[in-house]
């Protein structure tokens, strides 16, 4: 099981892990929707497409644009479509 943990919550938990580039994306329903926060960030990869981010709310912390995703990924990055990965500290386990 791997497991993402950020500020002492874990916040994602999945045995389906695809790691792309060091990153580990979980599937969108083992992310726990209470801690996302919509964010109108977006970032281009040239060979993953376009990617959006959440911000991460445990309690009255807030971690801006900690998580990203690929609605609509690119054919070379068809896997991580509907994955949410992570980082700005967030711990993955």
């Amino acid at each position: 099981m791997t497991e993402a943990y950020w500020n002492g919550t874990r916040i994602a938990a999945s045995d389906d892990i695809v790691t792309v580039e060091g990153n580990a994306y979980f599937p969108r329903d083992a992310v726990n929707p209470a801690v996302l926060v919509d964010s109108a960030t977006t970032s281009v990869c040239p060979w993953k497409g376009t990617a959006h981010y959440h911000s991460l709310r445990v309690g009255d912390a807030e971690n801006r644009d900690a998580a990203w995703y690929y609605p609509e990924p690119k054919d070379a990055a068809r896997e991580i479509k509907d994955r949410i990965a992570f980082w700005k500290g967030v711990e993955i386990r």
